[in-house]
C-alpha cells in the first residue's frame, strides 16, 4: 500500500520509509563511533611507536628502565586491541543495517513485484538504491577493519621507524575509506531528508 507509507500533511513516516530513514540516521552515528575510535586508536599506535622510539634510542638502559617501557608497550597494545576490537563490533552493527536493508528490497520484492514501487518512498532513490549504498558503506568499512588489524598486530614490531609511520599514517587516513563512501553515506541523508538539498 503506497498510500500508507508517508504522511504527505507532516513529516511522520511510517513503514519502509520510516525503517530507512532510522537506518541512514544509524550508518550516520556509527561512522561518528568509528570517527572516535579511529582517534583513540591513533593517539595509542602513537604512543607505541614513542614507546618503540624510547626503548630503542636507549643504548644503556638498566633492566627495570627496560622492564617499564616493556610493561607500558604492553599495556598500549592491549589499548589498540580494545579498539580495534570496538570496531570490530561497530562493523557488526553495520552487517545488522546491510541485512535490515536486503530484508526491506525483499519485502518490496513481495508486494510490488520485481519492478518495485511505482513512485520513490523519499526524493528519487528506490529501495534498492539504499541497499547499495549500505553495500557501498559495509565494504568500506570492512577493508578498512582489516587494516586496522594489520597495523594492530605489526605496528608494536616495525623493524623501522618509516615502517612505523607508514603504520601511523595507514590508521590515521583510512586509505580504504574511500571517498565513495562518504559520498554514500551523505547521499544517503540528502535523499531521506536528514540533510538538507
Amino acid at each position: 500500500m503506497e498510500g500508507d507509507v508517508t504522511n504527505r500533511k507532516g513529516s511522520a513516516l511510517t513503514g519502509s520509509a520510516r525503517k530507512i530513514k532510522d537506518n541512514a540516521a544509524d550508518w550516520h552515528n556509527l561512522m561518528l563511533r568509528w570517527e572516535k575510535a579511529n582517534d583513540e586508536g591513533f593517539a595509542i599506535a602513537t604512543n607505541i611507536v614513542n614507546l618503540r622510539r624510547s626503548s630503542g634510542q636507549t643504548v644503556e638502559q638498566s633492566s627495570s628502565e627496560h622492564a617499564a617501557i616493556t610493561a607500558q608497550l604492553q599495556q598500549e597494545c592491549g589499548r589498540l586491541q580494545d579498539i580495534v576490537d570496538k570496531m570490530a563490533a561497530i562493523l557488526s552493527k553495520m552487517q545488522r543495517l546491510m541485512a535490515s536493508q536486503r530484508g526491506l528490497v525483499d519485502l518490496e520484492d513481495f508486494q510490488f513485484g520485481s519492478e518495485g514501487r511505482k513512485v520513490p518512498l523519499f526524493h528519487s532513490w528506490r529501495t534498492k538504491q539504499f541497499e547499495q549504498q549500505s553495500g557501498v558503506l559495509l565494504r568500506c568499512f570492512s577493508e578498512e577493519l582489516r587494516v586496522k588489524r594489520i597495523v594492530q598486530q605489526e605496528v608494536a614490531h616495525s623493524a623501522t621507524p618509516d615502517l612505523s609511520l607508514v603504520y601511523l599514517s595507514c590508521w590515521l587516513h583510512q586509505p580504504k575509506m574511500a571517498a565513495a563512501g562518504r559520498v554514500a553515506l551523505e547521499a544517503m541523508l540528502l535523499e531521506t531528508g536528514h540533510r538538507a538539498l
